[in-house]
């Protein structure tokens, strides 16, 4: 066991630095899929010592071991544009730190020109796992030093929390020597290397290794490599420094076969702590696949592996919904494999509170939601999501940052709203946010930003009689019949004042406390349907399971509101595992009678398990909403 050889010393110091890192920086932006997000894999591999099959292939499963190859097994890059040789070989894939991009690399090679013939390796990169550009760096071409280079084999990725960089790992042979694991850092482009090529890791023996495989687990990095021409097995090193040259090496092989075997590649199956390892049994033309939970001892799996294809040194990584259905719209659902993705949630990552807009001058749609996954409410900063067609959501990125963009508060962004208007014939778009308990506003001319913080805060303290609660939560509602504008808002009670023409300061004398009835806590929401002003709001604490909407309805934009019978229309349903439905707003399609409710949800599924976490590790989900012939809210039922 792991235990025997480590030296404590070394789990404090990678334990230090691990909260180091942590605690040195500002809040980091989030970006991409969570864990729970992640509903199957992709499986980057070449076919074979032919030129045609030294490309790079895909293969999708949904479960981490039945993979079905997409294109019909055919490349997926043409070698001939990627490459100096006309193959490539050894694809790894890596997603990035930010979630969205990936990053592959690969020998420039092909077999037939022999195994001493490439000098060359090539970084490429993609935001959606399509389209990909790259580079070639010839080693020999490019650094001093390098005249009896005379292979360059199997590169790899990692990020590098010390150096917060992506370094690229290779082994290379220079004459008569042994093969050894070089590395160097790439550019923030991934375009292009900073520095020449250093030893990362060379065994004590002296011997060669390659096909370095190096995972990060809990601040030790374990690398899987290669023993070439004694043994071909893979052998097991780990350090808390990748650059420090200090490198623990253990005993033995970790490959269960006796057959030669190369390309070993470890990842970590979705919503588990399970790790698989797997590498080429070259001589016998198959993949073994072994699973582990502390990265020292494995088991085969073989007889729970099925393939439809025959790979060669790959890699696998965890994809989204979202990424599986960009990889299949491109390639299509492979033959024989049945893909029923989830509808919800409709962002990757931990989100909450979504205001949802159509706007007029882009003619997409977008969900401005709370950055969630941060203890406590925690975040800082805001982004927004676009959409064409309510199915395929785009990361715009940040379009406020309290700690950069407002004076007045840097703690608790919560809960924005946002509304369009056209001002001496240009839309304007004003923001409406949470900033310490709060509510300031700020503009743009665009729906995804950047929007300008309107310099101090639009409401600071309680209305008139008003002694408990939080100025949280605001709803900005524009009313159809008169044009006036209005902003909702508060936890514990609700206000309402009229905005001014300018949209960023409050009427005076207009604000009044709106009566609902108990059950209302926070997070209003209204909006107008055939003559009748709906008001939302949510019910319970945001960390209880039981968070769900009621609403009302009024003949004004500001009341009195009027208690329907039977007003609760969004709640858990534990039959699905779905708990904590809450903080809605509500979408009408332009130009139709069709109606949709934005809200969010404890995290599925784990999020039920989580306690009071599950009120700040929350998704964003959508659901068709429909009426009766009265006008009566239908009940939505919340959906996967």
């Amino acid at each position: 066991m792991m235990k025997n050889f480590l030296c404590p010393r070394l789990i404090l110091i990678a334990f230090l630095k691990i909260a180091f890192i942590s605690t040195s920086f500002s809040q980091v932006y989030k970006s991409g899929p969570a864990d729970k997000d992640f509903a199957g894999y992709l499986f980057a591999y070449f076919k074979g010592n032919d030129v045609k099959d030294e490309a790079v292939c895909f293969a999708i499963s949904t479960d981490g071991y039945n993979y079905r190859a997409l294109n019909n097994n055919e490349p997926v890059v043409d070698s001939k544009v990627i490459s100096s040789t006309g193959g490539v070989r050894d694809p790894h894939i890596l997603r990035a730190e930010n979630g969205q991009s990936f990053y592959m690399v690969l020998t420039d090679m092909t077999s037939s020109k022999g195994w001493d013939s490439n000098r060359a390796l090539i970084l490429m990169k993609s935001n959606d796992l399509v389209n990909w550009k790259h580079t070639v760096i010839n080693i020999q071409q490019r650094y001093r030093g390098q005249a009896d280079l005379k292979r360059v084999w199997a590169p790899q990725t990692i990020f590098d929390p010390a150096a917060k960089k992506y370094m690229v790992y290779w082994s290379m042979q220079h004459g008569s020597g042994p093969d050894i694991i070089y590395y160097a850092y790439v550019n923030s482009d991934f375009t292009d290397f900073e520095s020449e090529p250093k030893v990362l890791f060379h065994p004590k023996n002296g011997k060669s290794c390659i096909d370095g495989d190096i995972i990060n687990k809990n601040g030790l990095f374990y690398l899987f490599y290669k023993t070439e021409g004694h043994g071909n097995g893979i052998r097991l090193a780990l350090t808390d420094s990748l650059t420090s040259g200090k490198w623990i090496e253990q005993e033995g092989y970790k490959q269960q076969t006796k057959d030669a075997v190369e390309g070993s590649s470890v990842f970590k199956l979705n919503q588990s702590d399970k790790y698989i390892l797997m590498y080429d049994v070259y001589g016998k033309g198959k993949y073994q696949f072994c699973e582990s939970y502390d990265l020292d001892k494995f088991k085969v799996i073989d007889q729970d592996v099925k393939m439809d294809f025959h790979p060669r040194h790959g890699t696998i990584i965890p994809v989204s919904r979202q990424e599986l259905k960009n990889l299949t719209s491109r390639w299509g659902v492979p033959k024989g494999m049945k893909l029923s993705l989830r509808i919800n949630p409709v962002l990757d990552g931990f989100y909450a509170d979504p205001d949802v807009l159509y706007s007029n001058k882009t003619n997409k749609y977008y969900i401005y939601p709370t950055s969630d996954g941060f203890d406590g409410w925690g975040g800082t900063y805001f982004k927004t999501f676009s959409s064409p067609d309510l199915k395929t959501w785009t990361d715009e990125g940040v379009i406020l940052d309290l700690k950069k963009d407002v004076s007045w508060a840097d703690r608790n962004a919560w809960a924005p709203t946002i509304t369009e208007k056209k001002v001496n014939g240009s839309y304007q778009y004003y923001y409406y946010f949470t900033a310490a308990q709060k509510i300031g506003v700020a503009v743009s001319d665009q729906p995804a930003g950047p929007f300008k913080d309107s310099g101090k805060p639009l409401i600071s303290s309680k209305p008139n009689g008003i002694k408990d609660g939080q100025e949280i939560d605001p709803a900005v509602f524009t009313d159809p019949k008169t044009g006036k504008s209005y902003l909702y808002w508060g936890n514990g009670y609700l206000a309402v004042a009229e905005l001014n023409k300018d949209m960023v300061s409050l009427k005076k004398n207009t604000t009044r406390v709106l009566q609902t009835d108990q059950t209302f806590r926070e997070g209003c929401y209204v909006f107008y349907r055939k003559g009748t002003y709906y008001f939302l709001w949510s019910e319970e604490d945001t960390r209880s399971e039981n968070y769900r909407v009621r609403y009302g309805t009024s003949k004004s934009a500001t009341g009195p509101i009027e208690i329907p019978e039977n007003n609760l229309i969004l709640q858990k349903d534990p039959s699905q595992g779905i708990y904590g439905t809450g903080h809605n707003s509500i979408l009408q399609i332009p130009g139709k009678d069709e109606w949709y409710m934005v809200y969010h949800r404890f995290s599925y599924p784990d999020g039920i398990n989580m306690g009071d976490a599950a009120g700040f590790n929350r998704e964003v989900c959508i659901d068709r909403m429909y009426f009766d012939e009265k006008g009566n809210i239908i009940p939505v039922k919340p959906t996967h």
